[in-house]
């Protein structure tokens, strides 16, 4: 569990009772990868027709329905993009 199996530019189908109604379109993008919660690695998403993103699990993917692995283009396109925290740049006041 702790490794994502997901990079960011990734389309993903997400399970059903996730989102609002039943016909909803369950595909998104990951935007970004977020530090793991207790072991659960967690991504944050955003779908074609939202403004907004949302948390969630790698439990809350349907990896029946959902590629195991980006494509090269996807993360060329993501521009090379990191995680949005670093450790390295958290500076600690005396």
């Amino acid at each position: 569990m702790g490794r994502p199996n997901y990079q960011i530019g990734d389309m993903i189908v997400l399970k059903s009772g996730l989102t609002r109604t039943a016909k909803a379109d369950k595909r998104c993008r990951i935007a970004s990868i977020l530090p793991n919660d207790h072991g659960h690695v967690q991504y944050r998403v955003q779908f074609d027709a939202e403004n907004f993103e949302r948390r969630i699990t790698e439990a809350d993917i349907d990896t029946g329905e959902s590629p195991s692995r980006a494509f090269p283009e996807a993360v060329a396109k993501s521009g090379g993009a990191e995680p949005w925290l670093k450790f390295s740049s958290i500076r600690k006041g005396k």
